[in-house]
């Protein structure tokens, strides 16, 4: 028989084998050799979409180092920390969707650059960061508590970023909203979470395949200059777009924005060296989970499909096996079957949320 390329290939080169033949638990597209690994005492520092916060919680449940440098005042309530954001991240600096929000957030914390829309101011005359909107629920009472409180904050990042060890990003957006004052980027449309939307000042933008991938590499170096030793994850969040503001259907614009961060991980995958791409993406939408690891909204991810990706993660980079168990019960039924549904999905902080929650207030 003639020998081709393809005759001594592993059994995940091929589909019948590796996909279709296999349930969705037992799929591992993680490369069984990966750049580095993780231990229990690496810092971990995550950041990123809706999805990132999963990463972090359960390396917490697993003993490892998920990194907390900003920390709420130990007489608040952890009811109270979480809803003004504490604990989600690394840092208090809430969902960065594109990758020109890491670089920004790299920058204002070291003082390269100090966006010139700054602050949004309430009705009531509460004070809201543009680039943190629903970190503060009801916003900053004055300009010196905000200040005092960002100034707080850059510096929680700063020590984030210089004595990690491992920097897990989670990317979920390619649209975005600029500032055609000076590009600042906004992680929510000026006007939905605070300020008001002016089209002389305010732009969208759909970033391309280039940009992102000239973004995370300024990143990246900007990054390995004060933390030289600093290794990179990168992962592109399952969870589609909630609305899309490029004129295209939701459903075409999350595919172009998926595919769009999909390529820009492995671009930077093959040219940047201790710097991975993790297919949590695959494992939740692949063909093999037939949908079973999305609810109802065809957007929220399940608790079985978070641990499935988090029990590869730990067998492939730090060499063990957690058992996660099967997910927590349906509580009794309390409402309609969309509230009953909600309350078996994860919890996160998804700042998305409020542009569909605007529109049906509109519509309504």
């Amino acid at each position: 028989m003639t020998r081709t390329p393809y005759s001594d290939l592993p059994a995940s080169a091929y589909w019948r084998r590796s996909v279709a033949a296999l349930p969705a638990t037992e799929v591992d597209p993680v490369d069984d050799q990966p750049p580095f690994g993780l231990v229990a005492s690496d810092k971990v520092m995550t950041a990123g979409s809706c999805f990132a916060q999963h990463i972090a919680r359960y390396m917490r449940q697993s003993g490892f180092d998920a990194m907390i440098t900003e920390t709420a005042h130990p007489m608040i309530s952890p009811d109270n920390a979480a809803l003004y954001n504490y604990g989600t991240f690394t840092a208090r600096y809430g969902n960065i969707y594109v990758a020109r929000q890491l670089v920004q957030l790299f920058r204002r914390a070291y003082g390269q650059f100090t966006p010139v829309e700054d602050v949004w101011e309430t009705a009531d005359g509460a004070l809201i960061d543009p680039f943190r909107p629903q970190i503060q629920p009801g916003g900053f009472a004055s300009r010196r508590e905000y200040d005092l409180d960002r100034e707080q904050h850059f510096a929680a990042v700063r020590r984030g970023f210089e004595t990690l060890d491992v920097f897990v990003f989670t990317l979920g957006l390619t649209e975005g909203w600029v500032s055609k004052q000076d590009g600042a980027v906004f992680p929510l449309c000026p006007g939905t979470a605070g300020g008001a939307f002016d089209p002389d000042r305010h732009a969208f933008h759909n970033f391309t395949v280039a940009e992102i991938v000239a973004d995370l590499s300024d990143f990246i170096a900007l990054l390995r200059g004060v933390n030289p030793a600093a290794r990179v994850i990168l992962t592109v969040s399952p969870v589609p777009l909630i609305a899309s503001a490029s004129g295209k259907h939701v459903l075409s614009a999350t595919t172009y924005s998926k595919s769009v961060l999909r390529v820009a991980c492995s671009m930077l995958e093959d040219t940047t060296p201790e710097l991975m791409y993790f297919p949590s993406y695959e494992m939740i939408l692949g063909p093999q989970t037939r949908g079973a690891y999305l609810a109802e909204d065809l957007r929220s991810v399940r608790e079985e499909g978070v641990a499935h990706v988090m029990q590869l993660f730990f067998r492939k980079l730090a060499g063990i096996d957690l058992d996660f168990g099967a997910p927590a019960p349906a509580p009794a039924p309390s409402g309609d079957a969309v509230t009953q549904e909600m309350e078996r999905l994860v919890k996160v902080v998804c700042d998305e949320e409020i542009l569909d929650a605007q529109a049906r207030n509109d519509a309504g």
